[in-house]
């Protein structure tokens, strides 16, 4: 497997925790690092969503569509699946 390195900054208290944390399980802070991120890859940590952000891109997403009905005066006729080559 090929490594990247990064460089990252984090708080103070979150290098306290690393630290500990790393040196409790007999790992390296990469790999400490490594496991998180491959939970929240796997699903097994759930990162908070912010919905007021979708909300907020539902809101110009409905109002893009009234103004492009307004226009034209007529839904479109047609699927996107007829813009692709069979």
């Amino acid at each position: 497997m090929e490594m990247v390195r990064k460089q990252v900054y984090i708080e103070a208290r979150q290098e306290e925790v690393l630290k500990f944390l790393a040196r409790d399980l007999g790992i390296s802070e990469a790999e400490l690092i490594r496991r998180g991120l491959n939970g929240i890859i796997e699903g097994q940590v759930e990162l908070p969503r912010d919905r007021s952000a979708w909300q907020e891109q539902k809101r110009f997403i409905e109002a893009r569509m009234k103004k492009q009905t307004r226009k034209s005066g007529k839904k479109r006729t047609w699927r996107r699946e007829d813009l692709y080559a069979r």
